[in-house]
């Protein structure tokens, strides 16, 4: 991976793999929500034995839509985050839809501006990006941002007036076999961000346990991950709940998330995107920030991403 890459993790990553038969995935994440309509959408690209192919995953409060596309109609800016998929463009700053669909019935037609993006302060994987056989690779592009503009889906007019956004993205071979993903930034202090990954990575012979975590309060960034020596205290998860407990030196990360129906998509194996996952976009995560046993912050957040593969 070259130097330039490694500082624009948002750009299209895979242009040697595009033009060769390697096995290889690379997809987005944008999440909106206006306090009542939640969507996500996740355009990307996947390579399986010499097939390549470019997708558009949509998920809603009620359903959630696969479209495939041929990979001529994918393309990418080399200089900055700016991806075409059909009639569709995505970048940091705007996205525009225009999915027709007669496989799945789908109308999508709008387009949303973002704004006051959060970014992280270093990348989120630590030295960890520098890894060559890394299964999959992780980047987030905006932790917190103003959403603002209309999407029509099926005759449903849907409006974002200063609403939230988040913004991430994967490539690599595959997804993890094991992972717990949880995301949030409808808090009632509204510059408040979350965002967890707990995922069983394959390393080299061994598997291991790797998190990435990442609180954002007002300008403050609270990370723990594995590679600053966190901890993971506690774990528990039910149907319905779930309960994480994180130490690094005297802080504590307290998460409590509540887990809501949730609708199918579409993960990468092998870059095949084959692997049937369940994600709930209506999820609520509660966090509490100790220090030396003493509750610093404490907020709930709505709307949340949530996966857990297990």
């Amino acid at each position: 991976m070259s130097k330039l890459l490694i500082k624009n993790l948002d750009n299209f990553q895979g242009q040697k793999n595009l033009k060769s038969f390697k096995n290889y995935f690379e997809g987005w994440y944008f999440k909106i929500t206006n306090g009542k309509d939640t969507m996500a959408f996740i355009p990307g690209m996947s390579i399986n034995n010499q097939k390549k192919k470019a997708f558009i995953q949509v998920i809603t409060n009620i359903d959630s839509y696969y479209i495939e596309y041929d990979i001529n109609e994918f393309s990418y800016e080399r200089d900055r985050f700016r991806i075409r998929i059909g009639n569709n463009i995505f970048s940091k700053d705007k996205i525009y839809l225009d999915i027709r669909d007669k496989k799945t019935n789908l109308k999508v037609k709008g387009s949303i501006n973002y704004s006051n993006h959060k970014d992280v302060k270093t990348n989120i994987m630590g030295p960890f990006i520098y890894v060559p056989f890394m299964e999959c690779n992780h980047a987030v592009i905006s932790m917190n941002n103003t959403v603002n503009g209309m999407i029509k889906i099926n005759h449903h007019k849907k409006v974002f007036n200063n609403g939230k956004g988040y913004i991430e993205k994967d490539w690599g071979v595959s997804f993890p076999k094991k992972y717990i993903w949880l995301q949030g930034n409808d808090f009632r202090k509204k510059n408040t961000s979350f965002m967890l990954s707990i995922a069983t990575v394959p390393f080299k012979i061994l598997n291991i346990k790797g998190l990435i975590c990442n609180l954002v309060i007002d300008e403050e960034e609270y990370r723990f991950a594995t590679y600053n020596g966190t901890k993971i205290l506690n774990s528990k998860i039910t149907d319905n709940d779930l309960e994480i407990i994180l130490k690094k030196g005297d802080y504590k990360l307290k998460i409590n998330a509540i887990i809501e129906d949730g609708h199918t998509l579409l993960a990468p194996i092998k870059g095949r995107m084959n692997k049937e996952i369940n994600e709930s976009i209506q999820g609520n995560i509660e966090v509490t920030l100790t220090q030396n046993d003493e509750v610093i912050y404490m907020d709930k957040s709505n709307n949340c991403g949530i996966e857990i593969v297990l």
